[in-house]
């Protein structure tokens, strides 16, 4: 084999082609390559750290949501106690009123029997006077008895 002068020019032109590749090619392709990969590891460690903050977060919101429960289960709790506080002094009021209106009922009751009675009484007498009057003003006979027994009859 001969090497001919276009080989060697060939040789010549290769080794000044990876010279200039070397001097200003590849720093230039290296630097955007470092580039990217440190972009795409900052991107990674961003989204480690998203992850991290996400699972710090999830904690703390489940923190939050029992400390809520619990606070609303304590509100229910003390709603639940107060309304049957209330319900029971409700009742007992309830109770208290009806018991007054039964005792005032009784009591008006009372009265009323007593008025009657005192009525009652009032006319007997004067029913028993005016029996007694119209017997002292006749003569007791037999038909003068009846006939005057029905008459007081007709007017009770």
């Amino acid at each position: 084999m001969d090497i001919n002068m276009s080989l060697v020019g060939q040789m010549i032109t290769f080794a000044v082609l990876v010279w200039f590749s070397m001097k200003f090619v590849f720093p230039a392709l290296n630097g955007a390559l470092d580039e990217r990969a440190k972009r795409i590891a900052d991107g990674l460690a961003a989204a480690d750290q998203g992850k991290a903050s996400m699972e710090i977060a999830a904690k703390q919101s489940a923190q939050a949501l029992a400390t809520a429960r619990d606070e609303a289960a304590t509100l229910v709790s003390d709603a639940e106690k107060r309304a049957q506080l209330v319900a029971e002094e409700i009742k007992a009021n309830a109770k208290a009123e009806a018991e007054r209106i039964v005792a005032n009922a009784k009591a008006e009751a009372d009265q009323q029997i007593t008025q009657a009675r005192e009525a009652l009484r009032a006319q007997v007498a004067d029913l028993a006077v005016k029996g007694a009057e119209q017997i002292l003003k006749r003569e007791v006979t037999a038909s003068a008895h009846a006939d005057l027994l029905n008459r007081l009859a007709t007017e009770l």
